[in-house]
């Protein structure tokens, strides 16, 4: 493909995608409507007994929740007993079987693009993102220390988490995986985290604008014929946009959702309404479900801001894909979470995905219950 042809290919289908959406329907379904499932992220608890466990996975279900998302890997050690990566203890094959006593789905929840493992960090330093100043996210991460993402291209790098797919989807009892993370660094923060770490971004600033690895330039030139060293032109820079979207969504469609597949698991992701300030196309991933966090706080929104995008989401997808509203549940005291949850299921979400256990407090738990018993 000479450059020319790969610069009308790749507009045109910027373009295609982008004016397609902006004509999303505002149709409303029934908060009755049939097949909705509840999710509730958590930190697995240690230190607990068998009977505490039962308990509490009792008390979720009942309340209304149909899966729960264990945290398993959070980029230090694992929860349970991988072979490639460091483990603490085995957390998801204690919690699994109470959780199934219970009527529960488990789905792993993992964090997919940041690492923070010690001798990788020492040992593959080739491993993770440049922003364009050329600054590794080991040396400077940015906003916080934990922000070490690697790079999609980055083969070994691929090789690497879908191994943790793999081994997460070796457990018979598990339902499905989640990816958290799975993403680059913010290039622009939500309003309301801006003002908490106390900068401005009204553009992108090339500190928070990744990835220009070596494997990336390299790989954007063979496609493109384009240095992005050189040229960041208006045309190239769109390119250079969508060029780094596909390097993720290759390598979900082609890597992870083929390792979750092969042992017939289900597989989801945590993702972001404004997508692009994170290189996150996830309207393209053949995901079975999305989980948008809708954290109207963090964008110093409200409510109906998180219809707009429910409906916007549900349009952009497939058919296949499921919506799940990732709600903050520190956001609202029980009766706006009551009116919340309701509004999330009348803008056609196929259910809610609460953020999370340790926020729930006794009456965030009875308006689930009671609006779990109303649809019955």
């Amino acid at each position: 493909m000479t450059r020319k042809q790969f610069l009308q290919t790749l507009q045109l289908g910027v373009y295609s995608y982008l004016f397609g959406k902006l004509n999303f329907s505002t149709s409303i379904a029934s908060p009755q409507k049939k097949g909705i499932k509840n999710w509730l992220w958590l930190h697995p608890w240690n230190n607990i007994s068998d009977d505490e466990y039962k308990k509490r996975f009792d008390k979720i279900k009942e309340s209304g929740i149909d899966a729960i998302l264990p945290n398993i890997y959070g980029s230090w050690r694992a929860l349970y007993t991988s072979q490639h990566l460091p483990y603490a203890e085995p957390l998801l094959e204690k919690l699994l079987p109470f959780a199934k006593s219970s009527g529960l789905e488990v789905h792993a929840w993992m964090w997919t693009m940041i690492c923070n493992i010690e001798n990788i960090l020492e040992k593959h330093p080739n491993w993770f993102a440049v922003n364009r100043n050329g600054e590794s996210t080991i040396e400077k991460p940015a906003y916080v220390n934990y922000y070490r993402f690697m790079c999609p291209n980055n083969i070994e790098v691929q090789e690497f988490i879908t191994k943790t797919v793999t081994e997460l989807s070796n457990y018979s009892e598990l339902t499905g995986v989640h990816l958290d993370y799975v993403r680059y660094p913010d290039v622009i923060l939500a309003e309301r985290l801006q003002k908490k770490y106390d900068i401005v971004q009204d553009k992108e600033y090339p500190e928070y604008d990744y990835c220009y690895c070596e494997t990336c330039k390299k790989l954007f030139k063979d496609e493109s014929g384009i240095d992005i060293s050189k040229d960041e032109n208006a045309e190239t820079k769109i390119l250079w946009k969508q060029f780094r979207y596909d390097s993720l969504t290759k390598f979900i469609n082609n890597k992870l959702i083929p390792a979750a597949k092969k042992k017939n698991k289900v597989i989801t992701a945590a993702v972001f309404p404004n997508w692009e300030n994170v290189r996150q196309q996830w309207s393209k991933w053949n995901l079975d479900g999305v989980h948008p966090m809708l954290y109207n706080d963090f964008y110093n929104e409200n409510v109906e801001w998180i219809v707009k995008n429910i409906i916007k989401g549900k349009q952009s997808l497939n058919s296949a894909t499921k919506l799940f509203s990732g709600l903050m549940v520190d956001s609202f005291d029980p009766r706006e979470f009551k009116t919340t949850i309701t509004k999330a299921i009348e803008a056609n979400a196929d259910g809610v995905s609460l953020f999370a256990y340790h926020s729930m407090k006794d009456g965030h738990w009875e308006s689930l219950k009671e609006l779990t018993k109303s649809s019955q």
